[in-house]
């Protein structure tokens, strides 16, 4: 039978194949009574879920040798000693036997207990253990419900994921290889989720309810990522129309590739950056094939969350090097730790609160934290000699974070002097505009600064006192309101002022129907998604700057942000009908 649900257009794009449901490990385990005549098989299942968990765990260390490196393949070897420790095993049993409970909720119990006693330990690399029990305990208790599609790395076939949610540790350890979309019960356009499938060039549709649990395995879906909308099991007339979009989806993408390779010049000269978006340096190669001109954000949370604990310097030191080598002198911004908010690490104490992303997060917790906040500035700063580095400090709110974060900086390079380390003298720093403090504050910032990126994701949730991860009020969330639009040019202009630059790396920059607006108020730098660039580029090449600043001085004038997106609609369609030329 099929179903046509409707959702949040999260990444644009068509595709069609089978689906695959995502439990993740939020799944609640209820204790059963077991009678005394039903332990053994309680026994039977617990055994049988160890050997299929270790089998699934050497597999995975194979294929994550093949794919990353020794280091993460040690986190499932670990995984499997852990799961076949006799102790643990032997708890879990006693749990049965003793309590006659269920196999799975002695799991639980077990887990639970032996999570609690690591939390307590003074030492980091014992209480960093926790989070492998998680892990093991997680893979084992599904196991045992019979629960099979819940491990994201061993897909090994083209798949649309159906998940109650992706968090960013989810979306790190998937095999992207066979990834056709996303789609999810909540989230909004610029979750985690969306940003992710954006970068992969993937559709997604977000903010479904419970469409996790209405799809089962295997079903046959279309995903349509312009309109937000997800068929289940559609019939051959709706296969067919969408056969067609799909076609036509590619050829347009294949045109926009042809202006990848041109430079991103104006109609009347003027030359604009058009930079990417990445979390690894792998991500460098999708960059540079669509035409990037440099990276205008790395995501240096994603080697921490690739990882089991802490990042070693030196770990840190390869990715940098190895992505300023391979940009060969192009611009590489490094921003350095987001974590918090929707982005966790389970081996890094981040207290439960009330609302996190308004929390302990970021430069936040990299200030209090100096020891990680200068492990990554001397692998940051020693990496500069391969390449052109530039250094990004997140979620600054005023002059005084970043004044203590410099502090931190200079304090860290008079360690290398002392050392006779080499790194770049002259290394630009700047700072990430995503806090509405800081955007009202840019003329005083910018005296202490080099640059700013503005970070449209935060800077629109928190101007807009909207949740963008919350479907409920996703309608709320408008990048084109005329309060965003002013707060963006405050930052411009305080910027240009006293001759700095300002880029933009949060997800307007590769919108469409932002771009002739920003371009006209004055932005120096696009940095988003691979896949979003060749389109950027396209209607840059459109334009002159008098036009573009002509639209965004009357798109200023406007009340409403429903104004502003129908006013840059119309000059979208004029651009692509060749109407609007210089």
């Amino acid at each position: 039978m099929t179903v046509v649900y409707s959702g949040i257009a999260g990444s644009e794009g068509i595709a069609a194949g089978k689906a695959y449901v995502f439990i993740n490990n939020q799944t609640e385990i209820d204790m059963e009574a077991v009678a005394s005549d039903a332990i053994q098989t309680e026994l039977e299942k617990l055994n049988e879920g160890i050997e299929l968990s270790r089998t699934q765990l050497i597999r995975l260390k194979e294929k994550v040798l093949q794919e990353f490196d020794e280091s993460k393949a040690q986190i499932f070897e670990a995984h499997r000693m852990m799961l076949e420790d006799p102790e643990f095993a032997g708890a879990i049993r006693e749990a049965i036997t003793s309590g006659s409970v269920n196999a799975a909720y002695a799991v639980k119990k077990v887990a639970d207990s032996y999570i609690a006693i690591f939390e307590q330990i003074e030492d980091d690399y014992m209480r960093e253990r926790a989070a492998d029990i998680k892990d093991v305990s997680s893979r084992l208790t599904r196991n045992i419900l019979g629960i099979s599609s819940w491990d994201l790395l061993a897909i090994n076939s083209p798949v649309i994921i159906v998940a109650h949610d992706l968090t960013p540790s989810d979306t790190a350890m998937m095999n992207k290889e066979y990834v056709l979309g996303f789609t999810t019960d909540v989230g909004g356009s610029t979750s985690h989720t969306a940003i992710m499938a954006r970068s992969l060039g993937i559709p997604a549709v977000l903010g479904l309810g419970d469409i996790s649990s209405r799809i089962k395995d295997g079903d046959y879906l279309i995903i349509d990522g312009f309109e937000g909308k997800i068929i289940v099991n559609p019939d051959q007339e709706q296969q067919a129309e969408y056969e067609m979009k799909i076609s036509q989806h590619r050829e347009r993408r294949k045109k926009l590739q042809e202006v990848a390779s041109l430079p991103a010049i104006t109609a009347d000269g003027r030359r604009i950056e058009i930079s990417c978006n990445i979390g690894t340096p792998e991500d460098i190669h999708g960059a540079a094939a669509n035409g990037g001109d440099g990276i205008g954000l790395f995501r240096t949370e994603f080697l921490y969350m690739n990882s089991n604990s802490l990042p070693s310097e030196e770990e840190q030191y390869e990715q940098y090097r190895k992505a300023a080598v391979l940009l060969q002198g192009k611009p590489l911004i490094i921003r350095t730790l987001d974590i918090g908010g929707d982005k966790k690490l389970p081996y890094l104490r981040i207290p439960e609160e009330m609302n996190p992303f308004l929390g302990w997060r970021a430069i936040r917790i990299c200030l209090e934290r100096k020891d990680i906040f200068k492990t990554q500035l001397r692998a940051i700063l020693r990496a500069s000699t391969e390449g052109n580095i530039l250094i990004m400090f997140p979620m600054i709110s005023g002059v005084g974070e970043v004044r203590e974060a410099k502090k931190v900086l200079e304090e860290t390079k008079e360690e290398l002097r002392r050392e006779n380390i080499k790194f770049d003298e002259n290394i630009r720093v700047g700072i990430m505009v995503e806090i509405p403090s800081a955007a009202m504050t840019a003329d005083i910032i910018a005296k202490e600064v080099d640059f700013f990126s503005i970070g449209t994701n935060d800077l629109c949730q928190y101007a807009l006192a909207v949740d963008r991860m919350n479907p409920k009020v996703s309608s709320l969330y408008q990048p084109l309101h005329p309060g965003i639009l002013r707060l963006i040019k405050n930052v411009i202009d305080a910027s240009h002022r006293y001759g700095k630059f300002t880029g933009m790396c949060g997800e307007m920059a590769g919108t469409e129907e932002a771009c002739v607006i920003l371009l006209g108020l004055g932005l120096d730098e696009f940095s988003m998604s691979a896949a979003a660039i060749p389109a950027i580029k396209n209607l840059v090449r459109s334009v002159t700057i008098k036009q573009a600043e002509e639209i965004a001085d009357h798109a200023l004038t406007m009340d409403t942000p429903e104004e502003v997106l129908e006013y840059s609609r119309n000059i979208l369609n004029q651009i692509n009908k060749g109407l609007l030329c210089s």
